[in-house]
């Protein structure tokens, strides 16, 4: 039985779409699409904008959109269905189903399961691996032809299948995070050779088998891998791209980027019908619309806090578990990609479950669920979810984490004092942090606040920092 939602007064509807839209008109998004359900009943749905803003063409339910690392719980359950099956364990080792992988420096291979690939605790740090898969599609794409984002990834070989995956990871001279188990770091090569085993273990295609064991038995019929089978439908968003010099600058950008050998990290697409039957699969512990798609157990597992990813949330198995929240457990996941900009979530306890699709990159989709769930919840629309208690920190200690942070995937972040107050810079962006806990900092973007940790070797200096779920080398000191 679910807990009470404040869902029978409309004046929440009315809040949220105020802030939807307002968020729709600031960061300049063609279309949004915001579906929730209680108890396996539609509650709300609601389209902002249009699906082909030139065209201005209606969104509807059915409207497909690329849903980014929303992907990757499907994955997920594919694994979790796998030993079902009796064919695996989450435990067993990597290299039992892959025996050609190699961590890079040949350091852990064989301490390295498929547990820890599911958390992203393999020890992996952040790898360029993403954009070398996608070279090929991104060359291709007219939008980008020419640019600075061509430029960067000229020096990138191709990735295009699971075994030039693993000999790109292999060669990779970069110094790990830790043993596996020890560290949280959010990983596209370890979802994308996830995969791999997937296909390995069941002897057909990665995308066949989460057809055929998910989507088909749950009703999603109009949520698909590639660019092609999207030719076939109707009613699909055009995409749009977010000028990454200009960020107030969007444009129509509808070539689809593809990765073949990271497809099981981040490129299904789907509607708001079928994510609201997807979300019921971990509100009722296995079940949408009278299918058996997961035992219970294997529910309890993909949910479980399994490793902490910052101050609040924790990750289970393709899902981010935020305990204490919307009167339950808050579980969810978002996806972001060129033209996505996606967000599905449940809190079991109360029965709500909903998915928000947007159809260009750079919109936090996780501020309109929070959106929708605070004002369902009686509370301002922009209230943040935990209010975190600031902490003294003496002046010459700061010192200790100023520097250049960089990741493999090219995000740099910079540290350093700004008018008296160590702040964070990144992405165009200048974020205040103020202390929280033993090297832990707070900093507020839009209407949510993140932390993020500064990781200390053995000898005590700050030699990463953990933002946007990755760990960050430090890789100058200034």
């Amino acid at each position: 039985m679910s807990m009470t939602v404040n869902v029978s007064n409309l004046e929440w509807t009315e809040l949220f779409e105020s802030y939807a839209e307002k968020l729709k008109e600031e960061l300049k998004v063609p279309g949004v699409a915001v579906g929730l359900s209680q108890d396996g009943e539609l509650l709300y749905c609601k389209e902002f904008g249009y699906r082909d803003a030139e065209e201005q063409q209606e969104i509807t339910m059915d409207t497909v959109f690329g849903i980014g690392s929303v992907t990757k719980s499907f994955t997920c359950v594919a694994i979790m269905k796998l030993q079902e099956e009796g064919k695996l364990s989450v435990h067993d080792p990597v290299i039992k189903y892959l025996p050609e992988f190699r961590m890079p420096h040949g350091q852990y291979t064989d301490q390295v399961t498929i547990h820890h690939f599911m958390t992203h605790t393999a020890g992996l740090p952040p790898l360029p691996s993403l954009y070398a898969a996608m070279k090929r599609s991104i060359e291709q794409d007219p939008n980008v032809k020419g640019t600075e984002q061509v430029k960067k990834i000229e020096d990138l070989p191709y990735i295009d299948t699971y075994s030039e995956l693993m000999d790109f990871i292999a060669a990779q001279d970069v110094a790990l995070l830790g043993p596996p188990g020890t560290q949280f770091s959010y990983s596209n090569d370890s979802y994308a050779l996830l995969g791999a085993i997937i296909e390995r273990v069941s002897g057909t295609s990665y995308e066949q088998y989460v057809t055929e064991h998910i989507l088909e038995p749950a009703g999603m019929n109009r949520t698909v891998y590639t660019a092609g089978e999207l030719d076939q439908m109707d009613d699909v968003a055009k995409i749009y791209k977010r000028n990454p010099e200009n960020p107030d600058e969007v444009f129509a950008a509808p070539h689809w980027w593809a990765a073949p050998a990271m497809t099981a990290a981040g490129f299904l697409k789907s509607t708001i019908r079928d994510l609201l039957r997807y979300t019921e699969i971990f509100r009722t512990g296995g079940m949408t619309g009278g299918v058996r798609i997961l035992e219970e157990e294997s529910v309890k597992q993909m949910t479980a806090l399994h490793a902490v990813v910052d101050a609040d949330k924790y990750y289970g198995y393709g899902l981010m578990i935020t305990p204490g929240c919307f009167g339950g457990t808050l579980v969810e996941h978002g996806g972001s990609i060129k033209g996505v900009s996606a967000q599905i979530f449940t809190v079991p306890q109360t029965g709500i479950c909903g998915a928000i699709l947007n159809n260009v990159d750079g919109v936090p989709a996780r501020e309109l669920m929070n959106g929708s769930l605070n004002t369902m919840n009686s509370r301002p629309a922009d209230e943040l979810l935990f209010d975190y208690e600031e902490e003294p920190v003496e002046a010459e200690e700061l010192a200790d984490y100023y520097g250049v942070y960089q990741s493999g995937e090219g995000v740099q972040v910079t540290v350093g004092m700004v008018e008296g107050q160590l702040t964070l810079t990144a992405q165009g962006m200048s974020l205040p942090l103020r202390c929280v806990g033993q090297d832990r900092f707070a900093y507020k973007r839009r209407a949510t606040e993140y932390t993020s940790d500064f990781i200390r070797d053995e000898e005590g200096r700050v030699i990463r920092l953990s933002f946007g779920f990755r760990q960050l080398p430090k890789v100058e000191t200034t």
